[in-house]
């Protein structure tokens, strides 16, 4: 049995060297699918993941009555900890939003230093789950001392929009393109195995069985996809390391980043060896069933 095995594994490696030109345009074709796949799989996350992290920085501004005191504040910010779905309160001063617009501004707001500042004192709420920033809002505009509470209205709203959208498409574009590039695989091997149907129907002919023909075509279809895997691997590999060096830095000053590399690119990298091999090899025992019938 395992003789067999090595015997039909030999014989696939020298098939892929008989048949030179239509190995070549059968790897070239699956490497070209399973780069644009690998690709698109990487655009599709990292855009998830940044839809999710603009829908996360959604927070709750609480603006202070001008002339609230002290202890009237701390008394503001217990009641706001114990606000259904608040996981976090954090205290910005009217002096510390001023120095946020200035730096974002310019020299302009100079103006409006000391006395002169026209902002509110505020409490920023984090909420557990993006979805309850409007409910939230709503709770903490009643109490006592808030001049007004936002998360930013119809904009915010949109954002949130937005980002389950990108989530709900992604995942379907993303699913719709590996079956697009399963089918385009296994076609690409329909054709190899077609143009070989006379040394097929020889190997019948001579009283070869059918597994003992089946075998060979089904490993070379595997090295096939193994072989056109190799070099969408290495260009989503480092190409995508280069790209989350030169991008993710720019998108950390507005609190954003991508996906890590070390994350998840070495799962696409096992699903395009897992769609290149098991596509190849199955395309290649189905497209041969015509030619083993009696």
């Amino acid at each position: 049995m395992i003789r067999t095995f090595f015997r039909h594994l030999l014989e696939s490696i020298k098939s892929l060297k008989r048949n030179g030109w239509m190995t070549v345009a059968s790897v070239s074709a699956v490497t070209i699918t399973l780069t644009l796949v690998g690709i698109f799989l990487a655009v599709i996350m990292n855009a998830t993941k940044l839809a999710t992290d603009i829908e996360n920085n959604v927070n709750v501004s609480v603006f202070i009555d001008v002339g609230t005191k002290q202890d009237e504040i701390d008394q503001l910010e217990a009641k706001l900890v114990k606000l259904k779905n608040v996981e976090s309160v954090k205290f910005s001063s009217k002096d510390a939003e001023l120095k946020k617009i200035q730096s974002a501004m310019g020299d302009a707001w100079n103006l409006f230093e000391g006395d002169s500042n026209p902002l509110y004192d505020t409490f920023v709420l984090s909420t557990t789950d993006p979805s309850y920033t409007k409910s939230v809002s709503a709770e903490a505009a009643k109490l006592p001392t808030v001049f007004k509470a936002d998360y930013g209205g119809d904009s915010s709203d949109k954002i949130m929009k937005i980002a389950n959208a990108v989530r709900t498409w992604g995942l379907g574009a993303a699913a719709l393109l590996i079956f697009v590039a399963m089918f385009l695989i296994s076609n690409t091997i329909r054709i190899t195995i077609l143009s070989r149907k006379r040394e097929i129907q020889i190997m019948r002919l001579v009283g070869a069985k059918n597994g003992y023909i089946r075998w060979p075509f089904f490993l070379e279809g595997g090295w096939i996809g193994l072989i056109g895997a190799i070099v969408p691997i290495l260009i989503l590999t480092f190409g995508y390391q280069a790209v989350y060096g030169l991008t993710n830095p720019m998108l950390l000053r507005s609190n954003y980043s991508l996906l890590k590399p070390e994350d998840f690119i070495w799962q696409i990298d096992l699903l395009l060896v897992g769609i290149g091999v098991i596509i190849g090899s199955l395309g290649s025992v189905i497209s041969m069933r015509r030619f083993l019938k009696v």
